[in-house]
């Protein structure tokens, strides 16, 4: 006997309910995205196309979505980057390609969900390079326009080529190279993360040929080193292979000095776009990436009227003589870039923000400035002040640009730590007690409105101020930030993620 009775279920569903609930359940916590990454560079440019599918997260009721596939679904040709005769960069062909590239891709503009464009080496100081950002700007919010400098660039191939994702699988110190057209990278990687970073003036194209076939070209590097050899660098002279040769040889000396951290002479130093790598320890490994790479691992053997293929010659005939550890062929050469920008929308709460002016918002693209650190129980003000400044320079940051400053709060929200954190987040920021840009703080805790408030109301600090919480934010993250929705109160963040592959 029961003294109640349940309810039983006794229908049998069919496999077309069973599919029909799943496929439900999936669209509701799965994203599809098409991205594409379209990179722009001292010698060549290119674009793909790419399908991110990104799954919310289970735990709890988490509005935050993570990647959990990424799938090519389309490269472009490799384009020599187009230049005007005054040095400008040739906006119209430039746009011509990435409209064909569309095309070719059975693709339209408004397809693309999000996407990422990246200037780097001598093309950002080409005279029109922000017109170049702003052909794709007219993406609006979707876009992540950015022009890396020689520090970002370096991170930006390290991860692209998947050098930092090889450091996690493998033990030991990694140091990675990316030759491009006018300018090398070098990053020192361990278990995922970029260490330390360095560049120089040196790359492929330092040499090349116009249209016509003559060698006219010769960047100011070549132009150093051929006044150094007591070599005319006139399209006769550079016509012989011999003389070409030559210049690489010494360029690929100069380029080993830096990869195994031999003392560099005059001219090596002299070719420094950064300081020099900060090595830590010895590599136990080494990768390449860029247009060289594809010589260095035999995977091009056409010219391109240049001196890449003579440089690559000469600088695997070095690094045999004067290296032991392995030579590793990463996952990307040619291009370490960026697939794409995927992207996750968090709604936080008017309650736990702190907003100085809302007539700042809507904001685009801001760029993160990571933290890095975990906080102790007692804030370091000059320790916190350091890491910022360390972690801007490598993205090629302003502390007084348009930013958002990411770290976790862990331990109480005591007044002498807020304050004190607060110190820090002005001396970094706004040490003249004024922004004339904004200061976004996006905060892994619970802290942001009472922050916000300390370094408005007491320290007295003016200007765009943004604090928000319960934001999770890493390195090469890039946020939008919208107007508030009242009601119900919520300040939509969107969150872009750079992917690669």
């Amino acid at each position: 006997m029961h003294d109640f009775e349940l309810e039983h279920e006794h229908d049998d569903l069919s496999e077309e309910d069973r599919a029909a609930i799943e496929r439900t359940i999936w669209e509701q916590d799965t994203l599809s995205l098409t991205t594409v990454g379209i990179d722009i560079g001292s010698s060549t440019s290119h674009l793909l196309f790419a399908r991110v599918t990104l799954r919310r997260q289970t735990l709890g009721l988490s509005s935050r979505f993570e990647v959990v596939n990424r799938e090519v679904i389309w490269r472009s040709p490799i384009m020599l980057t187009p230049f005007l005769p005054d040095g400008s960069i040739d906006a119209h062909s430039l746009e011509h390609f990435v409209r064909h590239a569309y095309h070719h891709a059975g693709l339209r503009r408004s397809d693309v969900d999000s996407g990422a464009v990246i200037l780097t080496g001598e093309a950002i100081k080409r005279k029109n390079a922000r017109a170049i950002d702003e052909i794709f700007a007219e993406e609006s919010g979707k876009f992540v326009c950015a022009t890396a400098g020689h520090k970002l660039e370096c991170i930006l191939a390290a991860h692209g080529s998947g050098a930092t994702a090889l450091s996690r699988r493998r033990p030991g110190y990694g140091l990675h190279v990316d030759i491009g057209g006018g300018t090398t990278k070098l990053a020192l990687v361990h278990n995922g993360t970029v260490v330390s970073v360095a560049a120089f003036a040196l790359g492929g194209r330092l040499i090349a040929q116009d249209a016509a076939e003559k060698w006219t070209r010769v960047d100011d590097s070549a132009r150093a080193v051929a006044q150094e050899l007591g070599i005319s660098v006139d399209p006769e002279s550079l016509a012989h292979v011999t003389t070409r040769r030559a210049i690489a040889h010494r360029l690929a000396t100069i380029a080993v000095d830096h990869i195994v951290g031999s003392p560099l002479d005059a001219l090596g130093r002299a070719l420094e776009l950064t300081e020099p790598l900060a090595r830590t320890t010895a590599p136990e490994f080494l990768t390449f990436s860029g247009g060289v790479a594809e010589y260095i691992f035999g995977r091009e053997t056409a010219e391109y009227g240049d001196i890449a293929q003579l440089l690559a010659t000469e600088i695997v005939g070095q690094l045999r003589a004067r290296l032991s550890i392995p030579v590793i062929e990463p996952a990307e050469r040619i291009r370490a870039t960026v697939i794409g920008a995927s992207q996750f929308t968090v709604q936080v709460s008017g309650k736990t923000i702190y907003l100085s002016d809302p007539s700042v918002l809507p904001v685009h693209n801001v760029p993160v400035v990571h933290l890095g650190l975990s906080l102790s129980d007692q804030i370091d003000v000059d320790q916190i002040v350091k890491a910022l400044q360390k972690s801007a320079t490598l993205l090629d940051v302003q502390p007084d640009s348009r930013l958002a400053l990411a770290f976790r709060w862990d331990g109480p929200p005591e007044y002498g730590r807020l304050a004190a954190m607060a110190r820090a987040i002005m001396t970094f920021a706004a040490p003249s007690g004024r922004r004339d840009q904004l200061l976004a703080l996006m905060i892994d805790g619970d802290i942001a409105r009472g922050l916000g408030r300390l370094l408005v109301n007491e320290l007295g600090v003016e200007g765009q101020l943004i604090s928000i919480d319960g934001v999770q934010l890493r390195e090469l993250d890039f946020v939008d930030i919208g107007e508030m929705l009242d009601p119900p109160g919520v300040l939509p963040v969107v969150i872009k993620s750079l992917l690669f592959s």
